[in-house]
């Protein structure tokens, strides 16, 4: 994936450091000196200039972009950022909160992800680019508790199988728990027992850590 990182500050370069060994990271920075930081210890592009004008996003091909992700220091930035990615048709846009005064400017501007609270933010962007298939309803005490829901994939080897033979597989996390299954097809929500089946498409409701929840979904998709 081809993943813009507005800002080269403590956020942007952990958000860098996290997802530049397996996707095409840009980060465009004003500062010189942290750009080259950036490009020698993650070899990701980093791009001296305002990620605010225009023309500097044409530059680094804003076209291509799959994932933009806007974490300078000031709201009024990331406001405008979010803003013209909108304008390019930029489908997933993260921004970096810091005053919830700003969080319904932010959503007229296109934003589909905000976060407030720095370390939280850092582990919920990266969460949410490797694992898109994973929703996160509530979260908890950082990822130690997780409310998740996912559809089973049609390729499933463990559709049409039960949940309790579902919660004896060898892989599937003893700290995970199938909480409730809405059958999208029928339109009902189910409150799954040990001989209920679960069927592709189906969304599932997990409850477990954010680790937990990541490993059963990998279990549950499996072909």
């Amino acid at each position: 994936m081809h993943i813009l990182i507005a800002g080269g500050g403590i956020v942007g370069r952990n958000i860098t450091k996290a997802l530049s060994k397996d996707h095409n990271v840009i980060v465009i920075e004003r500062d010189k000196e942290l750009c080259e930081k950036i490009y020698s210890k993650y070899g990701a592009v980093a791009i001296q200039g305002d990620a605010t004008n225009i023309n500097i996003l044409r530059e680094v091909g804003i076209e291509k972009i799959d994932y933009a992700l806007g974490v300078m220091r000031y709201d009024s930035e990331n406001l405008l950022f979010s803003l013209l990615c909108k304008n390019f048709g930029i489908e997933h846009i993260f921004v970096r909160m810091r005053d919830p005064e700003y969080l319904d400017a932010y959503k007229i501007a296109g934003a589909t992800n905000i976060g407030s609270a720095e370390d939280m933010m850092t582990k919920k962007f990266i969460m949410d680019i490797q694992n898109p298939e994973i929703r996160r309803v509530v979260s908890l005490r950082n990822g130690k508790a997780e409310v998740s829901i996912i559809t089973l994939p049609e390729y499933s080897g463990l559709k049409d199988t039960t949940i309790k033979d579902i919660a004896s597989h060898k892989n599937f996390p003893n700290d995970c728990v199938i909480a409730g299954i809405f059958d999208v097809n029928e339109d009902q929500f189910i409150v799954p027992r040990g001989h209920t089946k679960i069927q592709s498409g189906n969304q599932v409701f997990l409850v477990g850590t954010r680790k937990s929840v990541t490993i059963a979904y990998k279990v549950l998709s499996k072909k």
